[in-house]
């Protein structure tokens, strides 16, 4: 170190005596060079400076893999929504089907091209299938809304059936308070409308839906919902509600008598079965009550024998109870008319029909479908005439004092009590979560 600075200082004395140039010049070179050693001493350290910390640090490359090639016989499902305007070859298309064998046997098969005509917009098709686009399993829409059209492929045959659809049934309960009208209730608490028909039917006998809801009239139901892949497909029984109408409690809770019988029961065990149903209509209105009236064509005062029920044409019309059809005809002012002769010397009439579904000297049972409001006859619009008669007399059908079915005793009243306090407990727990609004 000591021979370097004696160096270079003779040779800046050397420099100076050649001129000022070229001194600085060499002042500016002696001083980097200073100062580079002096830096380089710095920084490398002498035998006894401690030794330098050290790490290990192991760090995992990211390697991106090989594509995974599926093999062919792997199988995947997919589904999609039939769209409008959509065949066969469309659906397969969209959902990736690469299997002319299939096609073929759909095009070909009776069954498939019954069950091609139920494409319609919104149904659900669920492919099983290979990664190639073969197909292990189809399902499409069958000949009715609770079966399927099954494409199988089994032992290399491809085997094509119209089967019944396997349903998962869940029990739904809801509530709701009326603000204008049931329908209105039931649409607003995202019930199915044959719920609300369902609670029609179920009361009828106790709660007249044409003239008696009142604003503020609350109920509670539990029921069935089939699903099918997960999805709601269909509504099932009404397995237990409850409905206060203008603050009187009213219960119905299904009784399963096996072999697809049963019926409605208070808790108690009354039959909520009539006789008679009150009203021969689930829903419509009444024009024009039982007794002396302006006949509206002839403008005469003349005995209103019945009651006129206002409905739109083609408006289901029921048995109000079990019968044996005593006419199925054309009479008069009556136009389409039906009468059912019943146990007890009663009998019912309805008339005006637009169409008459049953014969004379059939068997009917209540609830039965016998035609469907008309305009038929002496009538200035749509409407049902229908009439009550005990022994030729006629009554006021709503009035008259309805037969009660028997209730249920001895064992069968202790065991429906068993299903009756689960079912009570089930509608106690359901809260009033949507109200229906009136506009």
């Amino acid at each position: 170190m000591s021979h370097t600075k004696i160096s270079i200082l003779t040779r800046l004395r050397g420099l100076k005596e050649q001129g000022p140039i070229w001194f600085w010049s060499g002042v500016g070179i002696a001083g980097t060079s200073v100062f580079g050693m002096v830096a380089a001493i710095a920084v490398i350290p002498g035998p006894d400076a401690a030794a330098l910390n050290q790490r290990s640090v192991i760090e995992s490359l990211l390697v991106t893999p090989q594509a995974e090639v599926l093999p062919d016989d792997a199988a995947f499902f997919r589904e999609d929504r039939i769209q409008r305007g959509d065949t066969l070859a469309s659906v397969l298309a969209r959902l990736g089907v690469d299997d002319p064998e299939v096609a073929d046997a759909l095009r070909t098969s009776e069954i498939a091209r019954s069950g091609m005509r139920r494409l319609s917009a919104g149904a659900v098709v669920h492919a099983s299938m290979t990664a190639g686009g073969r197909i292990l399993s189809l399902s499409l829409p069958g000949s009715m809304a609770d079966r399927q059209l099954l494409v199988e492929r089994r032992d290399g045959e491809i085997l094509i059936r119209d089967a019944a659809i396997e349903f998962d049934v869940r029990v739904h309960a809801k509530s709701a308070e009326i603000r204008s009208s049931l329908f209105g209730a039931t649409d607003d608490a995202g019930l199915p409308d044959s719920v609300a028909v369902g609670l029609a039917e179920i009361f009828s006998s106790e709660i007249d839906f044409h003239r008696d809801l009142r604003r503020g009239d609350r109920f509670r139901v539990i029921y069935e919902v089939a699903y099918h892949r997960g999805m709601p497909v269909k509504t099932g029984r009404i397995i237990g509600a409850e409905f206060i109408n203008d603050g009187e409690r009213h219960t119905a809770i299904w009784n399963d008598m096996g072999g697809g019988r049963g019926d409605y029961y208070t808790a108690d065990g009354k039959s909520l079965k009539r006789g008679f149903l009150r009203s021969p209509l689930e829903f419509s209105r009444v024009t024009s009550g039982m007794g002396m009236r302006v006949h509206p064509i002839y403008g005469t005062m003349k005995q209103h024998k019945g009651v006129d029920y206002g409905a739109p044409i083609g408006t289901r019309v029921r048995s109000t109870a079990d019968g044996v059809v005593q006419f199925a005809g054309r009479q008069g002012g009556y136009g389409n008319f039906v009468v059912v002769q019943h146990a007890g010397g009663i009998t019912t009439a309805y008339g005006h029909l637009s169409r008459i579904d049953v014969r004379q000297g059939q068997r009917i049972h209540q609830g039965d479908l016998i035609g469907a409001v008309g305009n038929t006859g002496s009538s200035t619009g749509p409407h049902l005439h229908y009439e009550f008669r005990v022994a030729g007399v006629h009554k006021d059908p709503l009035k008259v004092a309805l037969p009660e079915a028997p209730p249920l005793t001895g064992h069968e009243l202790a065991h429906f009590r068993q299903h009756s306090a689960s079912v009570l407990a089930q509608l106690n727990e359901t809260p009033t979560t949507r109200v229906a609004r009136s506009e």
